[in-house]
């Protein structure tokens, strides 16, 4: 079950190789289409992806800090540092290959 992301905890829980952290809305559509998928991909990763979810209702300054400007976005935090940001939904395929691909650029270093 990913974590749920408070400013009091970002840092910590992005401390990690490789995290994906979930800016989402309860009444976002896309975000409950999303939800099952990134769910069955963080069963597939176990220990290998930390992921998290933060509620951008409330917590709209980090959403700007990490230049969230529409939900679902999946920010990629490398070692504690924001590298990368995906907006929108996608395939569970599709995002499995592109986090395989930043499994790999963060075990190759």
């Amino acid at each position: 079950m990913s974590t749920e992301i408070t400013p009091e905890n970002l840092a910590a829980e992005t401390h990690n190789p490789l995290t994906v952290i979930d800016f989402w809305a309860p009444w976002c559509g896309p975000c409950k289409i999303l939800d099952p998928v990134l769910a069955d991909l963080e069963i597939n990763y176990g220990d290998q992806i930390h992921f998290g979810k933060m509620n951008v209702d409330g917590n709209q300054e980090v959403a700007e800090k990490y230049h969230v400007l529409s939900v679902p976005s999946l920010v990629i935090f490398k070692n504690g540092k924001a590298v990368e940001k995906v907006s929108g939904v996608y395939p569970k395929e599709k995002l499995q290959k592109y986090f395989d691909q930043k499994l790999a650029e963060v075990q190759s270093v």
